[in-house]
């Protein structure tokens, strides 16, 4: 039986979520919420290191971070396309987890991946609360869907300060050393292992300057807030 989450966060490759968003999964994590990671894709076709190099990777980052759950649903890496199949894989996901919360990357950045998967999942959150699509499994509906930076920092609705977890995230990422790191067999010079994580790093403290914290990670939406009062 497949566990329910609290927390669902997709990304196309193994390392895109961590990139985003590794210390708010280990700060929710600390405070009890059950947080899983789905990525979308195997990273075949990635200039360094290998499928199994990369499966191995995301399982370390993933305990790391302690996560509930951790899936890849096998879809084409640069094939992200906007088919049927494709949401309804998605959507299965959603539905076997049954999460309050889910993040996607958001919607603008270099990576066309990136944008693909932030598209399937919102087109997914969608289809998941339809009773009559894949009537098979039950409905989902849910909450809200955030949406997390990974190359391009944009707008930020909301951050959450990771300053006592950074050191996590710096763990977190430290795991994918096929990507982050240069090593002699490796020839393939990627915007990767030209000193990304600091960069990162350098970002994530920027976002955090807005509130005076040392470390934070932006979030952006597009459904609206609902208070009762300011």
């Amino acid at each position: 039986m497949t566990e329910q989450l609290d927390i669902l966060v997709f990304g196309a490759h193994a390392d895109d979520v961590e990139i985003g968003m590794a210390g708010t999964i280990y700060k929710h994590v600390e405070a009890g919420y059950r947080v899983g990671i789905c990525d979308l894709t195997f990273a075949e076709m990635s200039s360094n290191g290998t499928v199994e190099t990369r499966k191995q990777e995301a399982e370390e980052a993933g305990k790391v971070l302690k996560l509930t759950s951790r899936s890849n649903l096998g879809l084409p890496d640069r094939g992200l396309f906007m088919t049927p199949d494709n949401v309804k894989a998605v959507t299965e996901e959603i539905r076997a987890h049954a999460p309050r919360i889910i993040f996607a990357p958001y919607w603008e950045d270099r990576h066309p991946d990136h944008v693909a998967c932030s598209k399937l999942v919102e087109e997914a959150v969608f289809n998941a609360k339809l009773r009559r699509y894949m009537p098979e499994s039950p409905f989902v509906n849910v909450e809200q869907l955030y949406f997390y930076f990974i190359n391009d920092l944009g707008k930020a609705d909301l951050i959450v300060d990771i300053s006592k977890q950074y050191d996590m995230k710096e763990k977190a990422l430290s795991c994918y050393r096929s990507q982050f790191e240069k090593s002699e067999s490796e020839t393939v010079v990627t915007p990767l292992n030209q000193g990304y994580i600091e960069r990162v790093k350098s970002r994530d403290r920027l976002v955090g300057q807005r509130r005076l914290v040392p470390f934070a990670e932006g979030f952006a939406i597009k459904s609206p807030f609902l208070v009762e009062h300011f």
